[in-house]
């Protein structure tokens, strides 16, 4: 009897097979075809990679190596690598510094012979460093447009009715990061076109319109005070949101905290951002006194907090750069001119209000046409930007201002010092120094019998002299030499411990508590003078002297100046050259009242030496 019995599929299965794959079969052999192409893939990548010279071994693939021949020698029974390399991790483990010695020598004889053998790499292209900053004149341009008449009113209150005319929307980052690059931080200027301009509160003023006058503006203080206020804004440590701001403007109270949320936000976002997304807490400490913000210097605060955030940029403490770098692109734009003439026309400002986007694409059209950033002419001095209080003084440019600016801004108002309200101040160079209420100027000068121009070359007939270092005692240094050794020394062995100077160009510094006098050498020659700091019952004694042969007759012009608001205090006279550091106070000098330092107790002043082949410019 025969039955039917099932079909064996395993023996001659492709008897069975349909002529037409299923749908399951193909996709099958999808996977194995893509299965091989990666591995082919991969052993052609891997053949590619393995084409350049290998990497030396490390010490431990030294050992290993060695050991796993010679354990699967004595361990026949093993099986497989796996055993072999556990084994060997195992015993390298337990070795000694010693033991491992052997090993680590050979791996450092191999790479030494790598790196002479092997061919240098190419380095790669390097990228286009990114700017990144918070600085965002767009943004307070998209929140002023909503404003109403009253809140303007109230900006314009605060002193900061320039920015109602803010035009500009974008920064152009490209000519930022030029700018970033040639901003010496440590002697405040842009070194552009060839030319070093100096940058001041008063440029701060003519380019944004904010007081360069006032009282200094502290964002510091004891947390109790602004607790409430914390709360109120939701100040966390990361800092005050920008959008809580923003809705809190978009009400249309125009109170006290109306006017609280706008400085906030535009000390946060345009004039003094830092490098977080959100609002810096400490400008909290501005908010306890609404009735005095007209009252501040805001130009130098915002020049400040520029100089500093730049700095901690550069010494990569941040990856974002805070500041107001609107402030330099504008100031770039005034002062540099390109193409056609380049005589100024009238000024007026602030420049705020001049520079629309189609200016500056315009503009930016003309920079690249001229091969790019750096291609004009410096003409900062004509417009009265990049000039000090003294120059400011002797400078003939007198910018003019809008009416409507004039009217809105009081503190705008540019003042013309009459030097006859300021201690110590001369009228021309032949006034002598008068007395005035609570302060006495010791021997005063006579200038009509002062001339600086009786021996022009320096030190010919005193070059025997020795000249002490001026840091023996600070640094214990006992160097003693010649004029032009003790330049040479201070060049090479004290460069950091003292300020390079430009004769005929001013210069600001700033003595803390605790340091008696400053060093300065100038770049030309390499003269060392010495701005003494002495303190008297009422005040600091400020003198510039020259070091140099004490019998030697070459005197040097210099100004100093400090100021506090709208008062300053000026002396102009000339150096008396000694062989170094001389303790005790000198008879001629500028007495500062205390009252002049700022908050941390320091000195700030600018100075300015002439050299006396320049004396018939002054």
């Amino acid at each position: 009897m025969v039955t039917d019995s099932p079909p064996n599929f395993d023996e001659g299965a492709d008897i069975f097979s349909p002529m037409v794959p299923s749908e399951s079969d193909s996709v099958v052999v999808k996977r194995k075809d893509m299965s091989v192409f990666e591995r082919e893939g991969g052993r052609r990548k891997k053949k590619k990679k393995q084409g350049g010279t290998p990497r030396p071994a490390c010490s431990w693939v030294h050992f290993s190596r060695e050991f796993i021949k010679e354990y699967s020698a004595s361990h026949p029974e093993s099986s497989g690598l796996k055993v072999a390399t556990k084994a060997a991790s195992n015993a390298w483990k337990v070795m000694t510094s010693e033991e491992k010695s052997k090993y680590t020598i050979r791996a450092r004889e191999v790479w030494n012979d790598y790196l002479s053998t092997a061919p240098a790499r190419e380095p790669k292209p390097r990228k286009q460093a990114n700017l990144v900053t918070r600085c965002s004149p767009g943004r307070l341009v998209n929140v002023l447009k909503h404003f109403t008449e009253e809140q303007k009113e109230a900006v314009k209150s605060m002193g900061f009715g320039s920015l109602l005319d803010l035009k500009c929307r974008t920064l152009r980052r490209s000519l930022c990061l030029w700018l970033l690059e040639r901003f010496n931080t440590i002697r405040r200027n842009l070194e552009i076109c060839g030319e070093r301009i100096p940058l001041h509160p008063h440029d701060v003023e003519l380019v944004m319109g904010l007081p360069a006058s006032g009282k200094e503006v502290v964002n510091s203080g004891p947390d109790d005070l602004v607790a409430e206020l914390r709360l109120k804004y939701n100040a966390s440590n990361r800092g005050i949101s920008v959008r809580f701001l923003e809705e809190r403007l978009g009400q249309p109270e125009a109170g006290d905290d109306f006017k609280r949320a706008f400085l906030l936000y535009v000390l946060g976002t345009l004039l003094c951002p830092t490098a977080r997304l959100d609002v810096s807490p400490s400008f909290l400490h501005l908010l306890t006194d609404m009735d005095s913000i007209h009252e501040y210097n805001w130009a130098k605060f915002l020049l400040d907090r520029l100089v500093r955030e730049v700095s901690r940029y550069r010494q990569g403490k941040q990856r974002a750069v805070g500041g107001c770098l609107l402030f330099l692109q504008l100031f770039y734009y005034e002062s540099v001119a390109i193409g056609g003439t380049c005589e100024p026309g009238p000024i007026v400002v602030p420049c705020v209000s001049l520079w629309t986007e189609e200016a500056i694409s315009e503009r930016e059209k003309q920079e690249k046409e001229l091969g790019g950033y750096g291609s004009g002419e410096v003409i900062c001095k004509e417009k009265g930007l990049g000039l000090g209080p003294f120059d400011r003084d002797h400078s003939d440019v007198h910018p003019l201002r809008e009416v409507a600016a004039r009217a809105n801004r009081g503190t705008l108002v540019r003042q013309d010092e009459t030097l006859d309200n300021v201690p110590f101040a001369y009228k021309n160079e032949n006034t002598p120094p008068t007395r005035t209420d609570n302060y006495t100027y010791k021997n005063p000068l006579d200038y009509t019998n002062t001339n600086p121009h009786d021996n022009r070359s320096m030190y010919t007939t005193s070059q025997s002299s020795a000249c002490a270092c001026p840091l023996q005692t600070l640094l214990n240094c006992n160097f003693t030499g010649l004029f032009q050794e003790l330049s040479d020394h201070f060049s090479s062995k004290h460069w950091d411990s003292g300020r390079r100077f430009q004769y005929n160009s001013p210069l600001p510094i700033s003595l803390g508590m605790d340091e008696t006098f400053l060093v300065l050498q100038a770049e030309e020659d390499g003269v060392l003078f010495l701005v003494n700091k002495g303190t008297e019952n009422i005040g600091h004694t400020v003198v510039v002297t020259c070091i140099g042969p004490s019998n030697s007759n070459e005197r040097f012009l210099y100004c100093l100046v400090s100021e506090r608001g709208t008062s300053s205090l000026k002396l102009k006279s000339y150096t008396q050259t000694l062989p170094g550091r001389v303790e005790g106070t000198p008879s001629d000098f500028l007495l500062v009242p205390f009252g002049y330092l700022n908050s941390s107790g320091e000195l700030n002043l600018e100075v300015c030496i002439w050299h006396p082949s320049d004396l018939g410019e002054v």
